[in-house]
């Protein structure tokens, strides 16, 4: 693997073979370890993302970069419709709109701890999780369904789950508006219609945290930060209905390709034309999804509120509020370098900075929130975006830890120990359907997210504003 040094945690990949552009990465020298530890197999699927047309220079990676379907996990490509540009399932993910939502309250570490296992449990039962998880007590009709494809996290704040000042804190306000439900398959509804307030399963969860490390106090106070703050971070996505979505347009996409004339170095890379009509009809339904991501958060947002209450803690006194909620998984059309072009973002986030009008004004002076999870034995952190992210990374960070040891791996090495005990003894309750998503889920089997947003930092696409470490966590 050919790549060279061109700026700090900054690498380049020349065009070769087949690539169109060069590819570029974010890496410290411990993740280039990891990196050649898997024979570089993650760059190599960033290097095929590069062959794909209409591309914008250069195929990008975050340092939480692993191995993934199609473009590796921390992927980000803008494509230029107007020159053929492509839009690729695989770039998004199965996951549509998988993304992260961090709660903030008036509740400090002490006020908390005395109720922290009472809290424990109403969460986990107020929460399903797991496997095929489903909700029994909200139900919505087919009707009512896709109107929350159409209208997002705002129509469940319409009718009483949450406050109306929560969708001014959500990306694109909890709503993309090009969705068309008509685009979604019949199985895809299916899968979903139960499952809106659900967690699911893997490496989905719900955490409540306290703030223990503030990095920037003036980007802190602008955010509401406070040392020893109660938080919750929700870490979920669009259910069985999204991947029922990508499932059914990867498989037309294969179909069309070679009609369009697109060679596919990777099946995986399955892709149509922005302006066709198959790209339009996965666009419309892509946010049909990402919009029914919006509402699952906005509903688990408003059961965790319920749960505070339910062990004592009154509305004026938790004062549970959406500081941010943003996408991991998408696609939307962004202006960049004077050219507006269809940002793929693939287990990354978006990172916009300082002056952007779609940041909420009140942070708008220190850049959006980019909300970065670890694992559920270390900690969390909160950074902002920032202006040279707009100008090297399509206003893109990293989203998370980064795994390094798969789920089969993990489990493995986990068998003789007790996680669920050892966490509780660091003061980590821990509440889940199954031993083996905690196990799969083992601190061990992600980097330590500090590296990763090392070099966040010194690549200088986000700034550090807070870590947060876990108290309670619910797990599928």
């Amino acid at each position: 693997m050919r790549f060279e040094k061109i700026a700090p945690y900054t690498y380049r990949i020349p065009k070769q073979g087949k690539m169109r552009v060069d590819a570029v990465f974010f890496a410290s020298e411990e993740i280039l370890k990891d990196l050649e530890a898997e024979n570089f197999a993650s760059l190599q699927q960033l290097m095929n993302v590069a062959t794909l047309p209409g591309i914008v220079e250069p195929a990008l990676a975050m340092p939480d970069i692993h191995w993934g379907y199609g473009f590796p996990i921390g992927g980000v490509a803008a494509f230029d419709p107007e020159e053929g540009g492509v839009v690729s399932p695989g770039g998004v993910g199965f996951d549509i709109n998988c993304g992260v939502r961090l709660l903030a309250s008036h509740l400090t570490l002490e006020e908390l701890l005395p109720r922290q296992r009472e809290l424990a449990d109403a969460l986990y039962r107020l929460v399903p999780s797991g496997v095929g998880s489903e909700r029994k007590d909200v139900r919505f009709s087919k009707k009512e369904l896709k109107e929350i494809l159409k209208e997002g996290a705002g129509w469940l704040v319409r009718r009483g789950y949450g406050y109306p000042e929560d969708v001014r804190f959500i990306e694109s306000e909890g709503r993309l508006p090009w969705a068309n439900p008509d685009k979604v398959s019949e199985r895809a509804f299916e899968r979903g219609a139960p499952q809106i307030g659900t967690l699911g399963s893997g490496n989905h969860f719900l955490e409540v945290q306290y703030v223990d490390q503030i990095h920037d106090p003036v980007a802190a106070e602008a955010l509401g930060l406070f040392p020893n703050q109660i938080t919750v971070l929700i870490h979920t996505g669009s259910r069985g209905l999204g991947h029922q979505v990508c499932q059914d347009y990867v498989e037309r996409f294969l179909k069309v390709a070679p009609r369009y004339g697109i060679e596919l170095v990777d099946k995986q890379l399955a892709a149509a034309p922005i302006q066709s009509p198959e790209g339009q009809d996965y666009l419309q339904a892509m946010a049909a999804a990402a919009n029914f991501a919006f509402a699952n958060r906005q509903l688990i947002a408003h059961f965790v509120r319920e749960a505070f209450e339910a062990v004592g803690y009154a509305p004026r006194e938790h004062g549970l509020r959406v500081l941010y909620d943003l996408a991991h998984n998408n696609a939307k059309f962004e202006e960049h370098r004077g050219k507006r072009v269809l940002v793929h973002r693939k287990g990354a986030t978006r990172a916009f900075g300082p002056g952007h009008p779609e940041i909420p004004q009140e942070y708008r002076h220190v850049g959006q929130p980019v909300l970065v999870p670890g694992d559920m034995g270390r900690y969390s952190y909160v950074l902002v975006g920032t202006e040279k992210a707009m100008g090297v990374s399509f206003g893109s960070s990293c989203h998370g830890a980064g795994r390094k040891m798969s789920r089969h791996q993990a489990k493995r090495v986990a068998r003789e120990r007790n996680l669920v005990k050892e966490l509780a003894e660091r003061g980590i309750l821990v509440r889940a359907a199954t031993r083996a998503t905690v196990d799969e889920e083992m601190p061990e089997a992600y980097k330590d997210v500090s590296v990763v947003v090392e070099a966040v930092q010194g690549a200088g696409i986000g700034r550090k504003v807070a870590r947060l470490r876990p108290l309670i966590v619910v797990k599928g």
